[in-house]
């Protein structure tokens, strides 16, 4: 089904998810793209109603003030400028902004409320089928909530000419490679690959303690492998992956710095060969739930806790070592054990535990002790691009602590992280 689009077009401002989610949540489709698009990719672009333009603090570049190009505003499409110097800005106040945006959509724009899941997998599953036809897809599959959706949906679009591959790459949590064989294998019947290749990404990793350089050795490697495993199959030439929206956000546009990248958008290969499945990636991670819950799959897994590709190795900070990424790995799941034995599983959006490359002086049975701290992580969020900590309470967080030091080894102190997003990020690296 043809669905109604608002293009936001980026002139420096650093709320355009915020302003995107504002517009879907009226059930109107919405999609960031570049100030500078194309006469080209703007006809492209299908259903488009109307075009805000979204300055902000980033709008001067090399002194000169941005500003969308001849095919906006020749486009004959309902132009909004919504800058925070510009006529007419956005409100301050909910409401207000609110009211604004409605009638701009529904009134100016002429807009249907048409975005909803259930069209939404429809699109992708014709898209999907016209992308890949005969042909058969190697998909990524980690078991985390994205890819676990990504394989739901390329099951109702190509059945069996989809092969997941889970990668055990020495960097998941305690138990995650064999429930992962079990759930997709056993219960799914999926058409499961497993590789443990602990040793290879553990050898690429040694000594390297740049996080970003972390990031592109995990997505390089991966692919590597994938593409290994498709040199043992016949006729595979698409990879899928569980991208979503904030991935691409988060690792940059033409006028708003990368926050970081993600090893599925920044660090993939320029030789990379195949062609790319992502039919998440315009969702936020709400919507990518809502998707999960709309196809069927069941609720531990739709709300299962978000990991990151990279998994521990950007929970162990600095160049990665065994014994600290075993330390990383144990104080992890004492942190799950408690918190679900708390009741607050399912309750946390995300919570985990870093350990740094540093150690401080301790005590233990009445020796002196020079070993690393933990730091705990727990945050909520609704679409990852904002965070608030949770409020954990302190008999818990004392319980906690007395188990990761007495059970981890190498460990003499737990310190809890109260930092939101922004000013820090969900993840430490």
């Amino acid at each position: 089904m043809k669905q109604d689009m608002i293009l936001i077009l980026d002139l420096g401002s650093e709320e355009n998810p915020k302003l995107a989610r504002e517009i879907r949540a009226m059930g109107v489709y919405t999609e960031i793209h570049p100030h500078d698009i194309s006469a080209e990719a703007l006809s492209a672009l299908p259903g488009v109603k109307g075009i805000i333009l979204n300055g902000g603090p980033n709008r001067v570049v090399d002194g000169v003030s941005i500003d969308a190009g001849d095919a906006v505003y020749q486009s004959g499409l309902p132009v909004l400028c919504a800058d925070h110097k510009g006529e007419p800005a956005l409100p301050t106040d909910d409401a207000a902004r609110a009211d604004l945006l409605r009638r701009f959509v529904f009134e100016t724009c002429k807009a249907e409320a048409n975005w909803n899941m259930e069209n939404f997998i429809a699109d992708q599953v014709e898209l999907v089928r016209r992308q890949v036809g005969d042909r058969k897809v190697l998909l990524a599959l980690s078991g985390g909530v994205d890819s676990s959706v990504v394989a739901a949906l390329l099951i109702r679009a190509i059945g069996k000419q989809l092969t997941c591959v889970h990668v055990n790459h020495g960097l998941l949590r305690k138990g995650e490679p064999e429930q992962v064989v079990e759930v997709f294998r056993d219960q799914m019947d999926a058409n499961l690959i497993y590789v443990d290749a602990t040793d290879r990404f553990l050898d690429k990793l040694a000594g390297v303690d740049e996080p970003e350089h972390k990031r592109k050795i995990i997505g390089t490697e991966f692919i590597r492998v994938f593409e290994e495993e498709a040199r043992k199959l016949e006729g595979i030439d698409f990879l899928a992956q569980g991208t979503i929206y904030p991935d691409i956000i988060e690792s940059g546009t033409k006028t708003v710095k990368a926050v970081k990248s993600h090893h599925n958008v920044g660090g993939l290969p320029e030789d990379l060969g195949f062609e790319l499945v992502e039919p998440l990636k315009m969702l936020f991670k709400d919507e990518v739930r809502a998707c999960g819950k709309a196809l069927g799959l069941p609720d531990n897994m739709v709300y299962r806790q978000p990991f990151p590709g990279p998994g521990l190795g950007v929970r162990c900070l600095g160049a990665i070592t065994r014994d600290r990424l075993e330390a990383v790995r144990e104080s992890d799941a004492i942190l799950r054990e408690e918190f679900a034995n708390a009741g607050l599983e399912g309750k946390v959006w995300q919570y985990f535990t870093v350990v740094p490359d540093f150690k401080s002086v301790g005590v233990h049975d009445g020796l002196r002790t020079f070993d690393w701290p933990v730091i705990l992580r727990a945050v909520n969020t609704v679409d990852a691009m904002t965070a608030t900590v949770e409020d954990v309470p302190f008999a818990l967080l004392q319980k906690i602590t007395a188990r990761i030091t007495s059970e981890v080894k190498g460990v003499n102190r737990v310190l809890y992280d109260l930092t939101p997003k922004p000013s820090g990020t969900i993840e430490w690296e």
